[in-house]
């Protein structure tokens, strides 16, 4: 039977939930946040950064960060979307058939006067984590609750703890194509994607990826979105992240599935995205 606690994740108000395998999930209520993710076994699947606010004053840099309705600065609004830097509130939780969740809503009502301001639309979203043996599974919900086509990116940033970036390779994306932080769009020929400079590429979407790091393997599979990101910051990029300690990109691939480019809700639409993580 699956637990659930009300906590403290530094100071930001999160809810934990264990499952009966030991299988555990933090989530902080701003940004629905995924901050840890530990499998039966107590392995940390996640990266959090050691300097990263935990207050609620800025976005927090690792976990899994909750990008919409624009990824980056694809669109008119705040970087990245209000959804990572407003309060979410828990709207379900429970457990049966091996199976574990915590569930998290946001609409209209719920957000700061100046992003409902600058971004006049109604909207209901819902992310649901659903543990399952060594799997987590996190199910993205999007209603345009209005009555006017609105547009919107979305993804999950999500922040791997890979121990070290020199053993790290993901692989399931040769003979893909990407377009890279140069704006050049290559093919990837290599079996295997090693690390060993800044990465900030974007793929077309494949049913299934594998991140092999020292310690596991982990098995991400996407159904809704239309892209992979990869991204790393490499060492210069690293130094001059105020939210990163400067030797910390080492030990994390960020790897998200997305729909970057804004595309059209109609009223009444729902939008629905799922990612899951499964250790090997």
């Amino acid at each position: 039977m699956a637990v659930v606690t009300m906590t403290q994740y530094g100071a930001l108000p999160a809810v934990q939930i264990t499952a009966a395998d030991g299988a555990e999930a933090t989530v902080s209520l701003f940004g629905a946040h995924l901050l840890s993710w530990k499998t039966g076994d107590g392995k940390e699947r996640l990266f959090v950064s050691s300097q990263t606010p935990l207050d609620g004053s800025k976005a927090i840099r690792g976990g899994v960060p909750v990008i919409f309705p624009q990824f980056n600065v694809r669109g008119p609004g705040l970087r990245h979307g209000f959804a990572r830097v407003s309060t979410w509130r828990l709207t379900n939780s429970g457990g049966d058939g091996g199976k574990s969740f915590l569930e998290f809503s946001l609409n209209r009502s719920d957000l700061a006067p100046e992003h409902a301001q600058a971004w006049p639309h109604a909207f209901e979203l819902s992310l649901r984590f659903t543990l399952h043996g060594d799997a987590l599974e996190s199910d993205f919900r999007v209603r345009n609750s209005g009555e006017q086509t609105f547009p919107f990116g979305v993804a999950l940033h999500t922040y791997y703890d890979v121990g070290h970036l020199a053993a790290t390779s993901i692989s399931g994306l040769q003979h893909q194509r990407y377009t890279d932080h140069h704006q050049n769009t290559l093919t990837q020929e290599h079996p295997a994607l090693h690390f060993t400079e800044k990465h900030d590429r974007l793929y077309q979407s494949t049913p299934a990826l594998t991140l092999n790091t020292a310690n596991a393997t982990l098995r991400l599979e996407q159904q809704g979105y239309d892209n992979w990101v990869v991204w790393n910051p490499g060492q210069a990029d690293a130094a001059a992240l105020v939210d990163l300690a400067d030797d910390e990109y080492l030990r994390f691939v960020c790897i998200e599935p997305a729909r970057i480019d804004q595309q059209p809700l109609d009223a009444g639409a729902v939008w629905t995205g799922t990612h899951r993580i499964t250790a090997d």
